[in-house]
This record gives structure tokens, sequence and C-alpha cells, in this order.
């Protein structure tokens, strides 16, 4: 009897005695909102290497780094379902803008991909390169991705394949079909795009040459997507007049491709579509309904930022820049050109007629020196110093810029914005690429969303106009995408998730980024993690670049 009471006693000061738990990182106290749109409550996180180990009270625990968030959001980190962040990265892989607002997860490849490149694609690209200069060190789009992550970046990086791309590879950028031969050379990239990695197909058709590939092209292309379980995400053939038609292509890709598909930066452009939400709204819902799974992204503001080719006839375009420059040299092709630019057409989409004027296109990025001068001016406004027509100014601008010109175009309604914000199946996405007010960046202008689209979304529209309540903003820009990319282990606050988190002041979040000065970095985000290592700091980068290839389902470790 001695003895079992010996042993008792022991056994009960070993356990009274036994260490308390240690982590890494200890967040304390905050308000946790855990991405699944479930009521927030208070607790505390740790975090072990780059893992969520603990989520609750954990109390007594220690930690090599504690941080109390006391009246803090501590959430999963964003992910940004549309970002052009493929070249600021490389000249800066601080990603500065989009980590103070809490961006994690960086999603490339609308359209256009930074891989599959075939030589004569290389050389165009660098011939193309503006105030970002860098050489061309890969040729799949997975050694792209690798390579940015050797290199160095914040946040975690993703890319769909470009369906553009695939098209420029292979067909290059005339108006006709893929021959047989090409059309299986295309699945074939897609293939080795879907094994390195890519989440599904990226298109982006109302831009020449993408133009020119048809519903079956895509659904054939998709296809191959769809074996490894990835997705189709379009900016689709039309945002205004023809919108229900470009939706029920991309229904019918899904549809016949067996595929999810997602609609970027879902609008109803132009003053004359803003009706149309609910139609849109009842197809999209209607698609659903059956069964397919069909989303969308949005930003959160009412004008867009694209090209001057945006603007013009797809045929003038045929046959790269080179060829399109040419031709709005030529007289006689000229006033084809502005007369089709000034008459409304449902073969193509024209940016300035949506827009409603020149007044309200807005230039923002020259890549020829001697035009930089002219960044921030309206397009009516040069055209009024040159004496010309904006549809001559548009031209003339596009042949001396060597390039597309940077635009703004002023094209939705406030109240569209906020329904869509309140949609369930909308998430975010920038649009845009991720910078710093520094540097090669202070070379042009950009769109004020490329600054303050999440935490616009945060201040804005949850605290100040309460469009939608906290918890269902933070899960449209967590587990929602990640559940659309089926992405695992990520767009969550779960334990044996990767520890991505923001963490935020509800009553500060802001986006200061403005049109007139778009370079405004956003506030009140505090403190950033990606795989565990903290990237900011009380509102200030720490320099740390631990982001990583974040690879669709079908990626085979080869």
């Amino acid at each position: 009897m001695k003895s079992l009471l010996l042993i008792l006693t022991c056994a009960l000061v070993l356990y009274g005695c036994s260490a308390p738990e240690s982590y890494d990182v200890l967040i304390k106290n905050g308000q946790i909102v855990d991405g699944s749109g479930n009521k927030s409550y208070i607790g505390d996180v740790g975090i072990r290497a780059d893992t969520i180990v603990a989520i609750g009270d954990l109390e007594g625990a220690t930690a090599a780094l504690e941080i109390d968030a006391s009246g803090l959001v501590v959430a999963p980190g964003f992910i940004n379902m549309l970002s052009w962040a493929v070249d600021s990265l490389i000249e800066d892989g601080k990603s500065q803008s989009d980590i103070r607002q809490g961006v994690t997860l960086e999603v490339f490849g609308e359209g256009w991909s930074m891989g599959p490149l075939n030589p004569e694609m290389k050389k165009e690209q660098v011939k193309r390169q503006g105030d970002i200069k860098y050489d061309i060190e890969w040729t799949s789009l997975g050694e792209y991705l690798d390579f940015i992550v050797n290199k160095g970046v914040s946040p975690n990086v993703a890319s769909f394949v470009g369906a553009t791309s695939l098209r420029i590879h292979t067909v290059g950028y005339e108006d006709r079909a893929p021959t047989n031969e090409e059309l299986d050379t295309m699945r074939s990239l897609v293939r080795q795009a879907m094994e390195e990695g890519a989440l599904g197909i990226g298109s982006s058709l109302i831009y020449a040459p993408a133009f020119y590939s048809s519903t079956e092209e895509l659904i054939e292309l998709c296809k191959i997507a769809s074996e490894y379980d990835g997705m189709y995400i379009s900016h689709m053939r039309n945002e205004s007049v023809d919108i229900l038609t470009s939706i029920d292509e991309l229904i019918t890709i899904s549809k016949k491709a067996n595929i999810r598909a997602e609609i970027y930066h879902l609008k109803q452009a132009g003053e004359g579509n803003w009706d149309k939400f609910d139609d849109v709204v009842t197809k999209i819902d209607s698609a659903r309904a059956t069964g397919l799974s069909i989303t969308a992204d949005m930003y959160n503001y009412i004008a867009g930022a694209t090209g001057l080719d945006a603007a013009m006839p797809p045929w003038v375009q045929e046959g790269g820049y080179d060829k399109w420059a040419e031709r709005l040299q030529d007289p006689s092709i000229r006033e084809r050109v502005i007369s089709e630019m000034r008459n409304p057409s449902d073969d193509w989409e024209n940016l300035i007629m949506l827009a409603g004027s020149a007044e309200k296109v807005l230039l923002i990025g020259f890549k020829n020196d001697s035009l930089k001068h002219l960044t921030g001016k309206t397009l009516a406004e040069v055209a009024k110093m040159r004496n010309l027509s904006p549809e001559e100014t548009a031209m003339d601008l596009v042949i001396e810029d060597g390039s597309r010109v940077g635009t703004v175009y002023f094209l939705m309604s406030e109240e569209n914005v906020k329904k869509q914000i309140a949609l369930p199946w909308m998430s975010f996405g920038s649009d845009a690429e991720s910078s710093a007010p520094e540097g090669a960046f202070l070379k042009s202008s950009t769109h004020p969303r490329a600054y303050g689209n999440f935490s616009r979304l945060l201040g804005k529209y949850v605290r100040d106009e309460k469009v939608i309540s906290l918890e269902e903003a933070i899960y449209k820009l967590t587990t929602l995408p990640a559940t659309n990319l089926k992405i695992e282990q990520r767009g969550a606050l779960k334990t044996g998730y990767y520890a991505d988190l923001a963490i935020f002041n509800p009553n500060e979040i802001k986006d200061n980024a403005t049109f007139e000065k778009p370079m405004q970095y956003s506030t009140g985000m505090v403190h950033v993690f990606v795989n565990g290592i903290q990237v900011l700091k009380n509102g200030e980068h720490t320099g740390k670049l631990p982001g990583q290839v974040v690879r669709g389902p079908g990626y085979t470790n080869q």
C-alpha cells in the first residue's frame, strides 16, 4: 500500500510540475476570425516553425516571440485572387503595398502567364519591358515560380497558366483557329503546367490575340486542366452590353469541360449596363443550382485599369504590337479605327465609349520617358493639348510610347459595387501589381487598388458602411478562395495549417490611396506572418522574404 501511495504521489508531483507548452510564436488575446464565417472569439494562437499548432486558451504557454493582440483581429492571411505582381516582385520581393494590407498569397495568370515561353516570346517580352528590367531565366511556368521564390519574396505565389500565352506560344498573334497539331501542342503545354502546379486555365478574352480563341478551343484546353482538378478563370469576352452571353460562354465551358469556373473582376461596365446586375446574378445562381461551381471575384472600386488597346478594335491589333502600331500609321486604317471607336458594336468592347467620355479615361502608365509628363492627365486633356480628337490621340500615344499605355477607365456604379460585395460566392483581387512608393515604381502611376483594395473592403465597406460583417469579409478573403482553388492547408486559422496570418486593428484599417494620389500605403494592419515568419511588425516591413510556391492539386513532384 505504501508503494502504491508513493507511486501516485510521484505521478501527481510530476504532472503538476510538467513544463508549460512552448511555441516559436504566441499570439495572445486576439479577436480570432478564423475564416469559416463563424462568429469571432477571443483566444490565442501558437505557432511552431511554419505551422499553426494550437488555437484557444493557451494560458501559461511561453514563446520566443509573444504578441499581445488585445483589441486586434487575428485572421488568416488574405488571398489576392487576381494579382499582376509578376514583374513588381522581381523588382522588389517585399510586396509592400499588399503585405501592408494582409495579403499573403498572390495569384497570377489572367490570360497571360510567365510561362510557357518560347525563344520568340522571351525576346518580345524583354523588348516590351517598361520601367522594370530583368533577364528571363526561365521557360516554363513552374520554372518562373521557382525563380521568383528563390530570388526571395515576402508573400506566397501561385499561378494559372494563361490561355493567351498558350496561343501565342503555338499559334502566334494570328486571327485563326489552331490546327489539330497546334491544339495538341497546347494541350501538352497545359498538361506540363498543371503537373508543375498551375491552378488551372486563365483567359482574358477582350484582348488580342485571346479574342480570336473560340469557345471550343477553350473547352479543349480546360478538359486537360479538369483532369488535374484545376479551375477555369476568365476575364470574359464582354462585361457590358453582351455580358449575359459572355456568362453563358463561361457556363458552357464549365459544363462541357467538367471544370470549376470563376469570373475575373465581375462588373457591369458602362452606365447603360448597370441595370443588368440582377440578370447577371440570376444567371450565375441558376447555373450553381444545377450543380456547377461558378464563382467570381472583384475589386472594390468604380474604375478599372488596363490599356488603350481595350478601346480599339481587335482586328487592328492582329499580329502583335509592331503590326498594330504600323497599321495605326496608315491614314485609311486610322479613319476606319476612328469610325469604329466612335460607333457602338456588339463585336468588341470599347472602354472609352463605356466610360462615357475621354474625361473619364486617366493615363497612368507610359514606357517612353518623353511621355511620362502626361501621367495623371485624362485622355481629354491630352487631346486638347494636342488639338486632336481623343481617338487620334489614343492612336498616337500607342505609337509614340511603344506600348498599349496604362489607362484607368471609370465604368461602374458604387451601388453595384456594394451589391457585389454581398454576394455569397464573391472573393477579391486587386488586378494590380504589388509595389512601393519608391525606386522604379515612381516612374509610372497606378490604380489605387494596388495599395488599397483589401483594406478598403475592411474599412469602408465592413466597418463604416456595414455592407457585410467582419466574419463574412474574412471568409471571402481567405477560406472561400482557398476552397475554390483547391489549395490545401491555407486560407483558415486551423491547427495543422500554414501560419499565414493578418493581424489588424478593425477600428483603424483604412485605404489611403486615391485616384489622384494612388501610391499611399493602407494603414491599420499591425502584424503579418507568412509561413510562420513575421513580415510586418507594428505596421512596418521586416524585410523578411519567406514566400513559397503554392501549387495546384495536379502538382506532380518530379
